[in-house]
């Protein structure tokens, strides 16, 4: 058995983020969508699956995480959450389902809770949804943060690029971080902004912080679980490690059963009634 195993299927809670952050235990998170990628990725004993809204990309194949909806960011989180005994279970609350008021992001945010049994759920943006924030977790719902590079927002930066390059963008990104750490945030996710902000950040709030591109000075790590084994050809970021070739292992499976059948090798008698 690999060491990375999990040997204790302890649940895995929000307040364990402060406990491992002050440890000096770093953090991994993968994405999960379904079922049964939930169940394998939280037997090899990941600290926390997140069902991104990164869904809408890999699951639906749409070109960006906008057009995804609030019911089926909880088809997903409802099946991850019946695979997982160990990992926390973190939703993201997709574009339109916050941004408009208060009352609607919060109204949306126990929605999801009810019906998808997800442990915490995690939003986009600063300082300018941090009423919304605290309304939230008000309301006894544990709350990551996402800032940096934030997908729901490509159209408003023109791209994927490096965020917070400029420092007038750096000084905005600490406030922003340092506004949800006192709004009671238990994790911010930093994504492709430079490492010494990232590890600026970190030493700047009691909350854990989990990087994508953000070097390896933030509490944890997440990647999207079809990207770090490999069952994509062409999206190979700098910051992204690849730990398999899934497509490899895939395709030639696949031509190998097509290949059974149509020679009838497959199948054989012992397969048969």
């Amino acid at each position: 058995m690999s060491e990375y195993l999990s040997t204790s299927k302890k649940k895995v809670t929000a307040p364990a983020f402060f406990k491992m952050k002050q440890a000096g235990e770093k953090i991994a998170m993968l994405t999960a969508y379904d079922y049964t990628t939930a169940s394998i990725i939280d037997a090899a004993g990941v600290d926390c699956i997140l069902i991104g809204d990164s869904a809408s990309n890999v699951m639906a194949g749409n070109e960006n995480t906008i057009p995804i909806s609030v019911e089926q960011m909880i088809y997903h989180a409802r099946a991850v959450a019946r695979a997982a005994s160990h990992a926390l279970i973190l939703c993201d609350m997709p574009f339109g389902s916050y941004q408009v008021s208060r009352e609607e992001g919060v109204r949306n945010a126990i929605k999801i809770m009810k019906e998808s049994g997800v442990d915490a759920l995690k939003l986009e943006g600063g300082i300018e949804i941090i009423e919304t924030v605290k309304a939230i977790i008000d309301a006894g719902i544990p709350v990551c943060g996402h800032l940096g590079l934030t997908p729901q927002s490509v159209h408003k930066f023109g791209g994927y690029g490096l965020r917070a390059k400029e420092e007038a963008e750096a000084e905005k990104l600490i406030a922003d971080a340092e506004a949800l750490d006192k709004a009671g945030c238990f994790a911010i996710v930093l994504e492709k902004i430079p490492a010494v902000l990232a590890a600026k950040i970190t030493e700047n709030v009691n909350c854990a912080t989990i990087g994508i591109g953000a070097g390896n000075g933030t509490d944890g790590q997440v990647l999207v679980y079809s990207d770090m084994l490999g069952m994509n050809r062409g999206f190979r970021p700098k910051f992204l490690r690849q730990y398999a070739d899934l497509y490899t292992v895939m395709t030639d499976a696949v031509g190998c059963y097509i290949n059974d059948v149509k020679t009838v090798s497959f199948p054989n008698e012992s397969e048969s009634y």
